[in-house]
């Protein structure tokens, strides 16, 4: 079965693109080669960012669905391979900005399966026109080709790039490095007995320097006999001109902590997520913790989902007509007040017919 769209389209006339990838010239995968760098210090080595994405991905995976056949409900929440799929693609939108579906086949023609791709492994092969015409995969030392119709394209906004999305990961990559920071120094004081470092003064009345042997042999009792918590709290006896110098200097008088406070808002806002969910302190922007639970679904995750399933509903569109996939709004409790308050005001409305009250709440 022919899908409508491509072979279709690529016949129509199409001005040239800005950016074409050609795979045989190098093709760009639309992220720097630290991506997966970036994934470790964010996802796995931050704790802000990785709560982020998985209450967005998370809340994606377990919203109610609704569709035009139970058979393509079932299809999508089957997903392969055991993975998760929708919490897996939301994931990939987040960080990555691109998700890529391989469409596999059963035994009677019809998606048996849909199996998430790794986006950084992916490469867009377009023609002359710039339209899309096969995926490169690369797995185990491999590159495989697949057809265009094989693989539906998720893509996040990228103004700048015709054929790869830009995620939320490059954006907060400064904050989390900030956090990241953060947290080395914290545990850098604690290591030295919660205490700021000081300066060891020589005054020697002949105005000799240490030597170098002298520096280094200093240096090395210092930090054996007085440095780390174990360590705290152990008198300093001194000679030799030598004099310690305390530092006053105190992490809030740096400004340390509102530093980090504020990167990890700025992680948290990156996501999409009100920080006052992520127990972020001095985020008054929401009265209370239901406002902002609402506030994530309306901002957030139902703009998310409806990309990722209205994406996948066009793609397997040749085997079902008239695919449609959505959130059924309607059980989705932190949404509970809003659609009460929509059906109430569409009840009361006595000048709408039936049929027009039914579209009004996404039924029609």
């Amino acid at each position: 079965m022919k899908f409508w769209s491509r072979k279709a389209a690529q016949s129509a006339a199409r001005p040239f693109l800005s950016r074409v990838s050609a795979l045989g010239g190098g093709a760009s995968l639309g992220v720097g080669p630290g991506y997966e760098g970036d994934v470790r210090e964010a996802l796995l080595g931050n704790a802000i960012a990785a709560r982020a994405v998985r209450v967005v991905a998370g809340a994606v995976e377990e919203a109610p669905l609704v569709g035009s056949d139970p058979a393509l409900v079932a299809l999508v929440r089957r997903g392969g391979a055991g993975q998760p799929l929708l919490e897996t693609l939301a994931a990939q939108l987040m960080l990555h900005g691109n998700a890529y579906v391989q469409v596999l086949g059963g035994a009677d023609g019809a998606p048996g399966e849909l199996f998430a791709l790794r986006p950084e492994r992916v490469a867009v092969e377009a023609d002359a026109r710039g339209w899309p015409m096969a995926y490169r995969y690369r797995v185990a030392g491999q590159t495989i080709v697949l057809e265009a119709e094989e693989v539906i394209h998720l893509q996040a906004l990228n103004p700048i790039d015709d054929h790869y999305g830009a995620g939320c990961l490059s954006a907060v990559m400064g904050a989390v490095a900030a956090h990241n920071a953060a947290n080395r120094w914290n545990r850098a004081l604690l290591d030295n007995a919660a205490r700021p470092s000081g300066a060891l003064v020589h005054d020697s009345d002949k105005g000799l320097p240490l030597t170098p042997e002298q520096f280094d042999r200093l240096k090395a009792e210092l930090t054996e006999g007085f440095a780390g918590g174990s360590n705290a709290g152990r008198p300093l006896l001194l000679e030799g001109g030598l004099k310690w110098q305390a530092l006053s200097l105190s992490p809030a008088d740096m400004d340390f902590l509102a530093l980090k406070d504020s990167a990890a808002r700025e992680i948290a806002t990156g996501f999409g997520v009100p920080p006052m969910l992520l127990g972020l302190p001095g985020d008054a922007t929401y009265a209370n913790y239901r406002e902002a639970s609402r506030a994530l679904w309306r901002q957030t995750v139902l703009p998310l989902a409806g990309k990722i399933l209205g994406g996948i509903a066009r793609g397997l569109s040749p085997w079902f007509a008239g695919a449609e996939l959505r959130v059924d709004v309607d059980k989705v409790p932190a949404m509970a007040e809003d659609r009460e308050r929509l059906w109430t005001m569409v009840g009361a409305a006595d000048w709408l017919t039936p049929e027009e009250k039914r579209a009004m709440v996404g039924l029609g």
